[in-house]
């Protein structure tokens, strides 16, 4: 088993993390009502994807 021969100093170490970090997935604004949102995805406060209203008071509108 792989053992390190020395101890690997606070700054080493931070300094080859600095690259692990979480990111906001895909997010974008809605183009009818502004709020951000999952891209890709119908509009959970207004309803509505790609200008067309999907959802009306949370039911698929034909």
């Amino acid at each position: 088993m792989a053992v390190p021969q020395r101890r690997i100093s606070k700054t080493r170490k931070r300094l080859r993390r600095t690259h692990f970090k979480l990111e906001a997935a895909g997010l974008v604004a809605c183009t009818h009502c502004g709020e951000l949102i999952k891209s890709h995805q119908v509009c959970p406060h207004c309803g509505y994807y790609n200008g067309k209203q999907i959802l009306k008071d949370g039911k698929y509108v034909g």
